[in-house]
């Protein structure tokens, strides 16, 4: 089964993550058959605007802890040391390059997010052109705190550095309205209205000629560009492949292998664990 689908809905591409048993988590495959919809949708002359949209209980719970953190899938994310840092930008940077085929596409897309867009899933929807929220929808990059960095870098370009840095320093989650009162996404409403406000605004796109989106799409992303946000991603590609072999990330690789990634992604994000002294805080060994 196709864990990205596309279907043609008239002049809308309905582009929906797919992995719903696991909230859409990222594994190997993931961000290949994204960008393969949006190329799809991108070349088809009827189609003027994409919706992207996540099937079951979320949009996008990230990458797949299971597939990487237990050490029950490839080693592509954490290597055996020493570890190959050319090997790991290889694969870093391509999955990057495959979330921002939403933002290279010619035509607009618009991201539908219910349930949470965390960690991975909040680079992915991030990097499309307009997000509308549920109100209790959430979002965050809890691998903030270890074992991560954004890659796609996003946030500083949504809501500036400030209010990045509150959000990195702290990998906190926020709910769809603190996300749009921050200026971070477009709207959030209240999930029973999620589906029409999106096909709204999809509907009133649609209408305009596919040249005109694209050209205001390239001029207002050339400034984006300008800004040097290619430079910045480098460096954010680099700097996650640091934080997941540096003796902290290393840690939390070897507690989600010990205790599972639920258990060590709580420790994480309750900042119960530390994470330098490999051991719980204020714990019966600290």
């Amino acid at each position: 089964m196709a864990k990205v689908s596309f279907e043609k809905d008239g002049r809308i591409g309905r582009i929906t993550l797919n992995r719903p048993d696991v909230m859409n988590a990222i594994d190997d495959d993931l961000p290949r058959e994204l960008s393969e919809a949006v190329a799809r949708a991108d070349a088809d002359p009827e189609i003027h605007v994409m919706v992207l949209s996540g099937n079951g209980p979320a949009f996008c719970a990230g990458y797949d802890l299971t597939h990487y953190a237990e050490g029950n899938g490839t080693n592509e994310v954490t290597q055996e040391m020493p570890w190959d840092p050319v090997r790991d930008y290889q694969f870093m940077w391509a999955n990057t390059q495959h979330f921002m085929s939403l933002f290279r596409a010619l035509k607009p897309v618009i991201c539908k997010v219910h349930g949470f867009a965390v960690a991975g899933g909040s680079d992915i929807a991030l990097c499309a052109d307009l997000v509308i929220m549920a109100e209790d929808a959430e979002i965050g990059y809890m691998p903030a705190r270890v074992w991560g960095c954004p890659t796609t870098a996003m946030w500083v370009y949504r809501i500036g550095p400030e209010k990045a840095k509150r959000m990195m320093f702290t990998g906190d989650r926020i709910t769809g309205r603190e996300a749009a009162d921050m200026g971070l996404v477009l709207k959030a409403v209240p999930a029973a209205d999620l589906d029409a406000e999106v096909e709204a605004l999809a509907g009133r796109m649609a209408t305009v000629p596919v040249n005109q989106l694209a050209m205001h799409k390239m001029v207002i992303n050339q400034a984006i560009e300008q800004a040097g946000i290619t430079s910045t991603q480098r460096l954010a590609t680099i700097f996650d492949g640091i934080t997941r072999h540096s003796p902290e990330g290393l840690n939390f690789k070897a507690r989600s292998e010990d205790v599972g990634w639920k258990q060590a992604v709580r420790e994480r994000d309750q900042g119960t664990f530390d994470w330098t002294k490999n051991r719980p805080i204020n714990g019966p060994e600290g």
